[in-house]
């Protein structure tokens, strides 16, 4: 049985560059010193391991610090103060995740204890989840290194014949380093029967250029096919257009802003739009696609002062179906990405039954990036923690290491 999307293993343990997203600048994010008391430590050995040198290697396959999300309540740009309203800020609060490296842990004792979970009549699942809900991704995927290294056994190979359900998927996305992810969900949204459009966009819509170029690398590796052509080939229409564009990871970045042509962008939006028979949707991709983040949030309050409407009504106004969708989940993304997180986790938990997949891939993608942010933007929006709702719409294992990912309620 083949396992898409996992480092190539092989023998001894050198350091290991790892499929991932590149190195960002300033790597990752120092962590608060003093961390709380956390399950999943080495229970007492008996003789034990001798004493290991250097612990982890580096590994250059977790998830970067997480880029903005959001600004402060006003932005001054020329002189002049604007109110971003409900506009998150991020970038002033330091780690906002809720799993951290681990202090102290070692990947040869963390593979004998995920052996002796597995090993002999039944399964220790709390070990499993202790452990792996207690590790950052860096910390996590060169298990499989190390496991194979100690026991000449395949870690996802183990954990997928002792495992089922949900819970399965959930800890196999554990050990995947966050472009990998990525792309097998990529992917898994567009082969077979349908296409999860949803997935595609939530995807493309809220990682960074950089992200989305080793995104793209690691799907043409492991899918034989470039990212751009399975997209090519499963949609079609100014959807397909809104992807392809998005997939370019060709966004500007920078930090400035114009006025005088965040004036203008609105003005074209509006001309391409609310002022014109029909609707102009290259207009809104251009812009949309193109323009930076802080760049589009005031392009996104000078629209509303022009034609007293917000863009997203707009939007709703002059587009429908997939395009609807795909344009929205760009505009939430730009103004509020926690937000529009916690929004796709509601609505996969929300009525009968749970849409298990983009709950899994969500706690997974955000749980070292902005879980924290995104739990606030629940409890205001929904008016119960996002911690209470999970522990209401699953159960069992799965629950458990999800509540994990989550890291406490609000």
């Amino acid at each position: 049985m083949s396992y898409p999307g996992y480092p190539q293993q092989g023998g001894g343990y050198p350091p290991q560059p790892g499929p991932g997203y590149p190195p960002q600048a300033g790597g990752y994010t120092q962590q608060p010193s003093g961390y709380p008391p956390q399950p999943g430590g080495y229970p007492p050995q008996a003789g034990g391991y001798p004493p290991q040198a250097g612990g982890y290697p580096p590994q250059a396959g977790g998830y970067p610090p997480a880029p903005p999300t959001g600004k402060p309540s006003h932005h001054t740009i020329n002189g002049t103060v604007f109110n971003l309203g409900n506009v998150l800020i991020c970038s002033l609060r330091g780690f906002r995740g809720t799993i951290k490296d681990f202090p102290g842990a070692d990947p040869l004792r963390d593979a004998e204890v995920l052996r002796k979970a597995m090993k002999g009549f039944g399964t220790d699942e709390q070990a499993i989840i202790d452990l792996l809900g207690s590790r950052s991704n860096r910390q996590r995927v060169p298990l499989l290194r190390s496991y194979k290294t100690a026991y000449g056994k395949d870690l996802v190979k183990d954990l997928h014949s002792e495992l089922s359900g949900d819970f399965r998927k959930l800890v196999m996305a554990t050990l995947k380093t966050p472009a990998e992810f990525d792309a097998y969900e990529l992917n898994n949204a567009i082969k077979g029967a349908g296409t999860d459009e949803a997935c595609l966009i939530e995807i493309l819509s809220s990682r960074s250029n950089a992200e989305i170029k080793e995104i793209n690398r690691i799907y043409k590796q492991d899918y034989k096919k470039t990212l751009e052509s399975a997209i090519s080939g499963d949609t079609s229409g100014h959807f397909r257009r809104l992807l392809i564009s998005l997939a370019q990871g060709n966004r500007d970045e920078r930090e400035a802003v114009d006025i005088s042509l965040a004036k203008q962008d609105a003005q074209a939006l509006y001309a391409a739009g609310e002022n014109k028979l029909g609707t102009d949707e290259s207009k809104f991709n251009a812009i949309l696609c193109a323009r930076s983040k802080p760049h589009l949030r005031t392009v996104f309050l000078e629209y509303q002062k022009m034609c007293g409407r917000d863009i997203e009504k707009s939007i709703g106004r002059e587009m429908s179906g997939d395009l609807e969708s795909g344009m929205l989940a760009v505009v939430k993304c730009i103004k509020n990405t926690p937000a529009y997180f916690a929004e796709r986790l509601y609505k996969a938990m929300k009525g009968a039954g749970t849409k298990d997949t983009t709950l899994i891939r969500i706690m997974v993608t955000r749980s070292e990036v902005d879980m924290l942010d995104i739990r606030q933007e629940y409890v205001k929006n929904y008016g119960k923690s996002l911690y209470t709702h999970i522990s209401g719409d699953t159960s069992g294992d799965y629950k458990k290491l999800l509540l994990k990912l989550c890291g406490g309620s609000d």
